[in-house]
């Protein structure tokens, strides 16, 4: 699964900066995987037909995000692992975070792991199943965030260099001019852990700067 290139034809697509990429998948073989990117911009809404407000412009609204839905099949976590990586070193990310929630239907879990299921699978929490704030190509999103919810489900995130928001804020010696790097990423996949909750933190950049305050 080529992560990167996906990420790569969407930015291009959308023309803004990123400002953080990530995938979530339910930890079955072959189901689809979730690509979410979310964009710094903003955009006006057109005034409506016959509402008479042509010369006051509507306030500025945040771009959407992109939800994109991955129907390659795939057969262990391992393999998500590596695209992620090769997609973050390529893209300039500082570390790249990976996930591992249970269920939250599960017995004994709390309203934040509700929330935190809703969130990475691109769902509104103040607007439960409306997609007005994303651009979705992901028919099968709810069927894989109730999915997520009964079996568990993992998320990995990432802030984009290259093509990103932070190209000017970055102290990293590793990158190179355009905020990308060279394959292969050389940082190895650790194993999941499973159906525990879990948190396995990538560190991707390096830098030998003194940062004085």
């Amino acid at each position: 699964m080529d992560v990167f290139e996906k990420i790569r034809d969407q930015a291009d697509a959308v023309g803004l900066p990123m400002v953080a990429v990530a995938l979530t998948a339910v930890p079955c073989a072959n189901t689809p995987v979730l690509l979410t990117l979310h964009w710094h911009g903003f955009g006006r809404d057109a005034p409506a037909a016959g509402s008479g407000t042509r010369d006051a412009p509507a306030p500025p609204r945040p771009v959407p995000g992109s939800a994109l839905q991955v129907n390659e099949p795939w057969q262990f976590m391992a393999s998500l692992d590596h695209a992620m990586l090769d997609a973050a070193w390529r893209f300039g990310a500082w570390d790249l975070v990976r996930e591992e929630h249970r269920g939250c239907n599960t017995a004994g879990s709390s309203a934040r792991e509700a929330l935190a299921c809703r969130q990475a699978f691109a769902d509104d929490p103040f607007d439960p199943g409306s997609e007005a704030h994303l651009v979705a190509e992901a028919p099968d999103r709810l069927e894989l965030m109730e999915l997520g919810a009964r079996v568990g489900y993992v998320c990995w995130q990432f802030r984009p260099i290259k093509n990103g928001l932070w190209q000017d804020a970055a102290g990293d010696d590793t990158l190179h001019g355009d905020g990308g790097r060279i394959p292969p990423c050389p940082v190895l996949a650790q194993p999941s852990v499973g159906t525990r909750v879990s948190r396995t933190h990538y560190r991707l950049g390096r830098s030998r700067r003194l940062v004085l305050y």
